[in-house]
């Protein structure tokens, strides 16, 4: 490691310089360079420190009940959170202001810059998310005695052929690991293949899985039609789904929509639409309800969660953009199936486990969008398994948050 760690120490001093110029030249800025060299001022933080790695959006949001339960269970020890994006850490600043006592950038993995972080924050414990494997802040956990732990551990298809080919050095690497928890089986095999020890190795399942209801009357005069939600949409979907609903609305009489745009600036956007189709619309914020209106628009802030509960099934915005997808576990812990469009990569790994079943379905298109909706209101057989594929997941996936807790109640 002490080769490598020259070796990467040069490459850094060399192509570094150049990483930044061509990034500027193409009006990129590079955000949080500063943190991620070592060079910030944190806190007092004290000797008990609990630090969370998440690389980006998706990740952040899947610590987001970890955390808290971290905060709930061990009080008297401070939390430190990284990230390796922007988006990311606007993501854990949202989320995690009122908890952690520090947000900042994961550091450059060359020993000057992973030296500094650790000797500023300090952890008593490190939990990374997914599967980032960093050789030096490894290398400097293990001599410092730090437990280094990975958490919700996955693997796909194409960074396992890449760390196959060098399985030599990558055990030596995952050897310095406390122990490395995984979402799935598959994954547990794929970690192991490449030189992490068996005994140190282990199936926890998925963070994101554990989620809770949100069980709350809704009076929205549902009765006994069916509804539709089309939740945190974004503009171009705004349109993609009215259009939709408008046609299906012809073929089913007894369908009704809520749709819930992410930013409440797009709802005269909404209504100007309603009133190009012809549909009747009202709003949650002036009460109304589907005894009269075909659509209502979801105005208000902090709703969204619960009116899951009322619907038959979902469309997960932010899918038909590059937004990268919202929660479809929002609906799901319903049992109600989810359906999103192709833009999904801050939950592709819920997308993986949801695919194996009917209780969540990417789609491509606007029309594959439409042709799938019909099918969840003719097909009843269809529709029923997808229901309690959704049920069947959450009872196979959750539990992981605990086995996390139980690490921590371990080492510290």
């Amino acid at each position: 490691m002490f080769i490598y760690g020259i070796i990467s120490t040069i490459l850094f001093i060399i192509l570094m310089p150049i990483y930044y110029i061509v990034r500027i030249f193409n009006g990129k800025f590079i955000y949080g360079w500063k943190e991620k060299l070592g060079f910030f001022t944190p806190p007092q933080l004290g000797e008990k420190v609990i630090m969370y790695h998440s690389v980006s959006v998706g990740e952040v949001i899947a610590l987001k009940n970890l955390v808290r339960k971290t905060k709930e269970i061990f009080p008297d020890y401070k939390i430190v959170i990284t990230t390796g994006t922007k988006t990311g850490q606007e993501t854990a600043i949202k989320n995690y202001s009122n908890i952690a006592e520090y947000i900042t950038y994961f550091p450059f993995d060359v020993p000057f810059c992973v030296h500094r972080f650790l000797d500023k924050i300090k952890p008593s414990v490190v939990l990374i998310t997914e599967t980032e494997i960093w050789p030096i802040f490894s290398d400097m956990c293990k001599k410092k005695n730090i437990p280094l732990y990975t958490i919700n551990g996955r693997m796909s298809d194409s960074t396992y052929k890449l760390y196959k080919l060098f399985r030599i050095f990558f055990k030596h690497v995952l050897a310095n690991y406390t122990e490395i928890l995984t979402q799935s089986d598959d994954d547990r095999r794929k970690l192991i293949s490449i030189g992490a020890s068996e005994d140190k190795t282990h199936v926890m399942k998925n963070l994101k899985f554990d989620v809770k209801k949100t069980n709350e009357t809704v009076d929205i005069n549902k009765n006994e039609q069916r509804i539709i939600i089309a939740g945190s949409t974004h503009k171009s979907e705004n349109e993609i789904i009215i259009a939709i609903f408008s046609k299906l609305k012809t073929e089913f009489a007894d369908i009704k929509l809520l749709i819930a745009p992410r930013h409440t600036q797009r709802v005269q956007q909404i209504k100007d639409l309603l009133k190009h189709y012809r549909l009747k619309f009202g709003t949650r914020s002036n009460k109304d309800n589907f005894s009269e209106n075909d659509v209502i628009i979801l105005d208000t802030i902090g709703e969204l969660s619960k009116m899951y509960s009322i619907c038959n099934f979902a469309f997960i915005g932010g899918s038909f953009n590059n937004t990268g997808g919202h929660n479809p576990l929002e609906a799901i812990i319903y049992s109600k199936p989810a359906i999103s469009g192709p833009s999904i990569h801050n939950f592709r790994d819920i997308y993986a486990i949801l695919g194996r079943t009917k209780a969540g379905k990417v789609v491509k298109t606007p029309l594959e969008l439409e042709n799938y909706m019909r099918l969840l209101l003719t097909d009843k057989v269809y529709y029923e398994q997808a229901c309690k594929d959704c049920e069947e997941i959450f009872k196979e996936q959750q539990g992981a948050l605990n086995i996390v807790i139980d690490r921590l109640k371990q080492v510290l």
